[in-house]
């Protein structure tokens, strides 16, 4: 390992935590993001925890920007060792609310940006016998109400780094998920959906999160060292996993009176 790692939507959120927990460690970084005025900040503070780097202005729905950027890493940095495909959007809406065109949107960010992530970086990775972080969400394990797309989309990232983690093994290409509950973040800037209340109540939820980005951020950073590959960085969505995965039947059960309580809201409101 050269210590070189490329992060997706590393303008804000997340995504700078991590480019700033990698830094402290000295890590050299190529941040790649929509917002090149929140890619700007995010290098100054890189900078500034002690780890150097550039940036380059990249939409994850075009691939050609994607193996731009991966040219790029090998032109500056000599190659890449972690590629984080973190960067995405928020939607929400019941089933019957969500146009096709919301549909498209969040699979063509969400899944398919991390997809051609993955695609575009692999000659590098399997060079230097890297790593693949891709983040997901507890939305792909839970599938709570009135996210259809984000639940399907996230679920689709678990399974491609599922899929990855057999298929690179033999390679010596490591592969790590996120799974994230709620945090606070700037997640709802991006957000989309049929209806304003959901937005609120989505907003609601961010705030009210015990856990901010930069300690997941940390945690991420503390299991990929350990080699998990399915990372919970929340307590909660830990303990939500585990009741899933012994009694799958209860947690639909806790979800249908979930959606029920939020349709009851959301015709009060309408």
């Amino acid at each position: 390992m050269h210590n070189r790692i490329m992060i997706t939507g590393a303008g804000s959120g997340l995504g700078r935590e991590i480019a700033l927990r990698w830094a402290r460690e000295g890590w050299k970084l190529a941040l790649s993001d929509v917002n090149e005025a929140g890619l700007a900040e995010t290098l100054k503070l890189v900078r500034e925890a002690g780890g150097d780097g550039f940036t380059q202005r990249c939409d994850v729905r075009d691939y050609s920007q994607l193996t731009a950027l991966a040219q790029a890493c090998e032109e500056k940095l000599g190659g890449i060792d972690i590629i984080v495909n973190n960067a995405g959007v928020a939607s929400g809406g019941f089933f019957e609310e969500l146009s096709l065109e919301d549909w498209d949107w969040q699979i063509a960010i969400n899944l398919m940006g991390v997809v051609k992530g993955c695609k575009a970086f692999l000659p590098l990775l399997q060079k230097s016998k890297g790593r693949i972080i891709n983040v997901a969400s507890m939305a792909a394990l839970m599938q709570g109400p009135a996210m259809s797309n984000y639940n399907v989309a996230k679920a689709g990232v678990v399974a491609l780094s599922e899929s990855l983690l057999i298929e690179l093994k033999e390679e010596g290409v490591g592969v790590h998920v996120v799974c994230p509950s709620f945090f606070q973040t700037n997640l709802l800037d991006s957000f989309r959906g049929p209806t304003p209340a959901m937005k609120q109540q989505v907003g609601k939820l961010l705030e009210s999160s015990p856990i901010s980005a930069a300690d997941i951020a940390d945690y991420i950073f503390r299991e990929v060292a350990a080699g998990a590959f399915m990372i919970l960085p929340h307590e909660q969505g830990r303990m939500a996993w585990a009741l899933k995965q012994k009694n799958p039947q209860a947690l639909y059960d806790e979800m249908a009176s979930m959606s029920a309580r939020m349709r009851a809201k959301h015709s009060s409101n309408a």
